[in-house]
């Protein structure tokens, strides 16, 4: 007896039909599809209970009854089961009702499998259920106590298409220990099997051996192939016959192939090979393998028939795995791999293939599932592939100091000359070390190493060369960098290699203000996500798109690239890349306002705890931004004061146009009254940035110069630095920056007393930051745009007596603020506050802050 799933994942759904119950302004009708076991009965029982205490009505097809009994007292709702089953009259009626009662507020919600004609003739609106998502079905599993491994949970979700009572049977008839192996095969429930296997019984002879054929070949595009291996003699009657049993469909409703056939769910393939036994499947599969043209698929049929260790088969498999992996198809090599080792006896051999099959998942981005290998992995003898592996998901996870340890022992036992190929991976191992690290030489002489042992063409030559770029540019040498990335581009065009490519040369765009090109770049590496691209390379192509997006604006296009990049890191397990969409998702938050979302943002990405540069340069610049966004300047200084050492070490950080740090450290410093620290920090990065003729770079160091030098009172040269800092972002969409360098050089103005001048400017940042949704600033804004006078609010009796910039303080201090951070918010000083709050409590005959909060509430 299968005890019922509750009713997960159908939150939107739920919230929708009792919103459309909620709603109604006359009869209505919706119709609720979904297959068999996908949760539609259970759906509609949630809903009766949360519409409990209103007038609901529930009815079971074919049973319906008297559609006037069900209609009558003007329920609020109406919920029809296995509406597909009902009597077309009693429906029909039920219509012809609705009709007649247009007052009435009903809504008739059916739930089916399929629309029928009567059905349709209600012009119901349709409701489509989907399979439940991952989270739902750990969900599930939970609440049924099985502790499931991430992977397998990802094969589970599959395995079922997300339907319910698949995914419980499955959960309560298999055990406990199947449950905590990330590679356990999934079969069919108890049920499906019988099924199953009374539709086979039932059909002629040649119309159950072409669905065994259909379900051995598992291809919709290969009913010929299919016909050959059953050795159907009446092709036409046995596939009617076969469609009727449901156990095949055509294949345009399952894919592209209008003129196939497919069994339509991974759970009723594994039904049909479990009743048709291992002998005979295995006999199946290696006549399959005689008849299939494709090379690939022909080797695993012959994988899936070999029963016990094959030694020439598994080096087939494993050639066809190097081939696989030097395409970059990981996923599929690990697979072989994987499937190598197995046939393999020789115990090094043996060993090799399954460490190999780790890499290829950690290639691909699956470090859940090369997690749970690991004790596997650690248990074989000590080789240099065994430590650059370890170092490899050591990497992935964000822990420097083990992988570095674990390359440093690679290295030291690899044979360059006997063992080129391993001495070039480990080689690549320390470009992927040297990138996350920030270091630009380091990288490129590893780089070089790597493609030297192993040329241009090998995966690790491939990715070294595609990462050299950026080390090339971190070095200064910016022009190679570029040259590097145009080679590559015409070299390596085809396949999965392509998205590293990509990716590394978005980056680089991005960080040389080529923003157009940066988003093409980037938004190609994204879309090879499924087309044999890596989780690695497309979550780096996600948080950089998602930083595109913010510097240009796109802040809802930003959020969305980030909580994409959020799924993925759950689902494979990746840390690395995090705090770089948790840092533009602070970002965002916080100028929006969002205060605790910010946070949440901040928190996730420390408690990640990684010790790389690319974790905790883009974590630091989140914490700024919100202490920033917040006017606490000390606090900018405290957060970020640690780059300028970071710096010392790390040329991506005194490079222009990687990581916007200084401005906001030097802004910070001047507004905290640090003048000559600004100065000082500001110095070096101006000169570099000038001898590079990087724009951005540039117009955020002026922004901070303008800032200093109106702090010290030239005020002509300060506008001169603002004016340049427009004139460089003029003509580049970054939008930000640009409303930033307006609220800046607005301030500086109105402290000089030119109102009417930084009353335009800052009605340009003004305008900017509304559009932008930065709500946050846009209060900002109008604070200087009043505190300058000329746009004084008139009739507040509260504030009639108050000068504009007196009325700026009180509504800063009656939030909370203290002296120091009013000082900071309006560009004056704490004694200029502390005159101004004495003016204040005089004039409104209140003696405290906590007065003047309360006159304010």
């Amino acid at each position: 007896m299968i005890i019922e799933a509750a009713c997960v994942g159908r939150e939107n759904e739920l919230s929708e039909l009792t919103g459309r119950v909620a709603d109604a302004a006359g009869p209505g009708f919706v119709l609720i599809t979904a297959p068999h076991g996908a949760g539609k009965s259970t759906l509609l029982r949630r809903l009766s209970e949360i519409l409990r205490g209103r007038r609901v009505r529930v009815a079971a097809a074919p049973e319906l009854g008297d559609p006037a009994e069900l209609f009558g007292d003007d329920p609020a709702a109406l919920l029809i089961d296995d509406a597909d089953h009902a009597d077309d009259a009693a429906l029909r009626r039920l219509g012809r009702l609705a009709a007649a009662r247009p007052q009435s507020r009903v809504t008739v919600i059916l739930a089916a499998e399929r629309s029928t004609p009567a059905i349709a003739d209600l012009l119901p609106d349709t409701l489509r259920l989907p399979g439940l998502d991952r989270s739902a079905v750990a969900e599930i599993a939970a609440a049924r106590g099985r502790s499931v491994h991430p992977s397998l949970l990802d094969e589970l979700t599959r395995h079922t298409m997300g339907r319910p009572r698949e995914i419980v049977e499955l959960l309560d008839e298999l055990p406990d220990r199947l449950w905590s192996r990330a590679d356990a095969a999934l079969p069919a429930p108890a049920r499906e099997v019988e099924r199953v296997r009374t539709a086979l019984t039932a059909c002629r002879p040649e119309t159950r051996r072409l669905i065994e054929a259909i379900a051995i070949l598992n291809d919709p595009d290969s009913l010929g192939t299919a016909v050959e291996l059953s050795a159907v003699g009446d092709v036409l009657s046995a596939v009617d016959e076969a469609v009727g049993t449901g156990l095949v469909e055509p294949a345009a409703a399952v894919g592209p192939a209008a003129s196939a056939l497919a069994v339509p769910t991974p759970v009723t393939r594994a039904a049909v090979l479990e009743v048709l036994g291992p002998k005979r499947t295995g006999l199946l599969h290696r006549r399959a393998s005689e008849l299939v043209a494709d090379p690939a698929r022909r080797l695993h049929h012959r994988v899936a028939a070999a029963p016990v260790p094959d030694a020439e088969l598994a080096d087939e498999v494993a050639a066809l795995a190097a081939d696989r992996g030097g395409a970059g198809e990981w996923a599929e090599a690990a697979e072989l791999y994987r499937e190598a080792g197995r046939l393999t006896d020789e115990p090094l051999r043996h060993a090799e293939r399954v460490t190999l099959s780790v890499d290829a998942l950690l290639a691909d981005g699956d470090c859940l599932t090369a997690g749970s290998m690991v004790p596997t992995v650690e248990s074989l003898r000590e080789t240099p592939l065994r430590n650059a592996t370890l170092a490899y998901l050591a990497i992935l996870r964000g822990r420097s100091a083990e992988a570095r340890i674990r390359l440093d022992r690679a290295w030291g036992i690899v044979s360059v000359e006997r063992e080129p190929a391993i001495a070039a991976l480990i080689a690549q191992r320390y470009v992927l070390h040297c990138l996350v690290r920030c270091q630009g030489e380091r990288l490129v002489g590893w780089a070089d190493r790597a493609i030297d042992m192993a040329g241009t063409a090998s995966p690790a030559g491939v990715e070294a060369a595609a990462i050299r770029g950026l080390g090339l540019a971190w070095s200064g040498r910016t022009a190679d960098a570029v040259a590097s990335y145009d080679a590559l581009g015409r070299n390596v065009r085809f396949g999965a290699q392509t998205q590293r490519v990509a990716i590394g040369h978005g980056w680089l765009q991005l960080g040389l203000d080529e923003v157009d090109s940066a988003r093409t770049s980037l938004e190609t590496a994204v879309s090879m996500a499924n087309l044999g691209g890596s989780k690695r390379i497309t979550l780096w192509a996600l948080g950089w798109l998602a930083r595109l997006r913010f510097v240009t604006g796109d802040w809802d296009g930003a959020l969305l690239t980030v909580a994409q990049s959020r799924e993925l890191a759950t689902t494979s397990g990746i840390t690395l890349a995090t705090p770089l969409a948790d840092w533009t998702a602070a970002q965002v938050h916080c100028l929006r306002g969002d205060r605790e979302a910010a946070d949440a943002a901040v928190a996730h990405s420390a408690r990640l705890a990684g010790d790389y540069e690319i974790m905790q340069i883009p974590l630091l610049l989140a914490q700024a931004q919100i202490a920033e966004a917040a006017a606490d300047y000390n606090k900018v200084t405290r957060v970020l004061s640690p780059l300028r050492l970071l710096a010392e070490d790390t040329p991506a950080l005194t490079e222009p146009g990687w990581w916007p740090w200084v401005d906001v450290l030097a802004n910070a410093l001047v507004l905290d009254g640090r003048l000559e620290a600004a100065d000082s920090l500001l110095r070096p990065h101006e000169e570099l940035a000038d001898l590079r003729g990087h724009r951005s770079a540039g117009a955020r160091l002026r922004y901070a110069r303008g800032r200093y030098l109106g702090a010290i009172g030239d005020i002509a040269s300060a506008r001169r630095k603002f004016e340049e800092a427009l004139e460089l972002l003029d003509g580049l969409p970054l939008r930000h920056d640009q409303a930033r360098v307006n609220f800046a050089y607005g301030q500086t103005l109105r402290r000089a007393g030119k109102r009417r001048a930084a009353d335009a400017v800052m009605g340009n940042a003004r305008d900017i930051y509304r559009s932008l949704g930065a709500t946050a600033y846009v209060e900002r804004c109008d604070r200087e745009l009043k505190a300058g006078g000329l746009h004084a609010v008139r009739g507040d009796r509260s504030s009639a007596e108050l000068t504009p910039q007196e009325e700026s303080v009180t509504a800063l201090v009656a939030s909370g603020m203290s002296n120091r951070e009013v000082a900071a918010e309006l560009y004056i000083s704490p004694k200029t506050v502390q005159y101004h709050l004495t003016r204040i409590y005089a004039k409104l005959g209140v003696r405290s802050r906590s007065e003047l909060a309360a006159l304010r509430r």
